[in-house]
């Protein structure tokens, strides 16, 4: 069988990996580099590849580290750095860590009764399975009475706000079960970044047979007694390819524009009705760090202008950026928010006078701006009937794309997961 996967990132390296033993496969990817939102670029006198948004896996996820060991790929390694949660009073900017028990009981924000009650709560998200009860009702519903309204607004609230925005309180209780019951404090990262286990994977999948072709833009699917798929390429052109069966990784809105004509519109209705934020990623190059020990900064200050603030660099040693200091500055924004529009340095002046209230006289010498279209999906009530699943109503036409990862988060974790799975369905 010649199968076609449309779609560079973890999901379809994986996928065609697992395909390539049984059958003929072509992957096309619309970029030039392979790697999806893994992928990474290099500035200058840098080592180390860095990923366009902030990556890492957590130490149970087992399918991306497995995998990575079943391929012969070594580079992955284990730290534990420090995550925290940023507030602000009256201009006086803290930091307070929640990573263990201990943590969670010296936090000076909430009372006694009130810490042991929530921790009473994430001992039990963290030790219960999924329990249908999480999908009728919100997270909001959920920890406001759970843990209370005080908890929520202290604790919750701001969280949910900076990563949802305006759908904050829609959010399924299934999503703050699955960040419980999948957090760890040891996270896993890759000698090289992530682009060097992209690029082991490339190679592997050239020597069993895979055809690769990059900067390949899918024009539309069609299908008569096969699959005919167009494409066209800088070097070559308007090209067309026929196939017994088609495996789209590529974000739903995307697939359907591809591919709906060869839909019911019942179904296409139905993806439609998936609701998403946009990812707008600045990071800075520093000599000097914004935080001294702090990796992972969740932002709990109503005024903070982000989601959340990644020192990359009080993870991975700075030697790897020619010495220089890493931060992501990350934002989950609606279509028209004016992030998505700004220049570069209009989205820098945006950010950058918050991060001086933080630490007086901060300052950056370089700047790299990434955008991320339907980089995350609104898990809302309606969420759970209108996600897609690996077999389309039409007969070989497979879907297998990270809204598909729900409750968990994305992340790299789930894009292997997803390429197996896909490779079992289709074999």
């Amino acid at each position: 069988m010649k199968i076609v996967i449309l779609g560079g990132g973890l999901t379809g390296l994986t996928a065609a990996y697992e395909l390539s033993s049984k059958h003929e496969v072509v992957l096309l990817e619309k970029e030039n580099m392979l790697g999806g939102l893994a992928s990474g670029f290099k500035g200058g006198g840098w080592n180390w590849f860095l990923e366009r948004t902030y990556h890492h896996v957590f130490s149970n996820d087992t399918d991306i580290l497995g995998f990575a060991k079943k391929v012969g790929f070594t580079g992955f390694f284990t730290k534990s750095p420090q995550t925290v949660s940023l507030y602000n009073d009256k201009n006086n900017y803290r930091t307070f860590s929640v990573d263990t028990p201990q943590d969670f009981l010296r936090f000076p924000l909430l009372s006694i009764p009130e810490k042991i009650r929530s921790g009473a709560v994430l001992a039990f998200l963290k030790l219960s399975p999924a329990l249908s009860s999480f999908e009728r009702q919100t997270a909001a519903e959920f920890l406001k009475k759970s843990m209370g309204e005080r908890v929520w607004s202290v604790l919750w609230e701001e969280l949910f706000r900076k990563k949802f925005g305006k759908n904050a309180e829609n959010i399924l209780a299934s999503f703050i079960w699955a960040r419980i019951k999948k957090r760890t404090k040891n996270l896993c990262y890759v000698e090289g970044g992530f682009q060097a286990f992209v690029e082991f994977l490339r190679k592997k999948n050239i020597e069993r047979g895979v055809v690769i072709k990059t900067g390949s833009t899918i024009h539309k699917i069609h299908k008569s007694t096969k699959f005919e798929v167009s494409f066209s390429s800088r070097e070559k052109g308007e090209e067309r390819g026929s196939f017994d069966a088609v495996l789209s990784t590529l974000p739903t809105p995307v697939f359907l524009n591809i591919s709906r004509h060869q839909l019911p519109d019942n179904y296409v209705r139905r993806l439609a009705g998936i609701t998403y934020l946009h990812a707008v990623s600045l990071i800075l190059e520093a000599e000097r760090p914004l935080f001294d020990t702090e990796y992972w900064v969740s932002m709990c200050d109503k005024k903070a202008p982000m989601m959340v603030l990644v020192q990359h660099t009080n993870f991975i040693d700075k030697k790897n950026y020619n010495n220089h200091h890493i931060l992501y500055i990350a934002n989950y924004v609606e279509e028209e928010n004016p992030l998505l529009q700004m220049t570069q340095k209009e989205v820098e002046d945006y950010h950058v006078p918050y991060l001086q209230k933080i630490k007086a006289g901060f300052s950056f010498s370089n700047s790299f701006l990434f955008r991320a279209p339907f980089a995350q999906p609104i898990y809302n009530r309606e969420f759970p009937k209108n996600m897609p699943t690996l077999e389309t109503p039409v007969k070989n036409l497979f879907i297998a794309n990270l809204d598909m990862t729900y409750p968990f988060d994305r992340g790299t974790n789930y894009a292997v997961q997803l390429g197996k799975k896909a490779a079992s369905c289709m074999v």
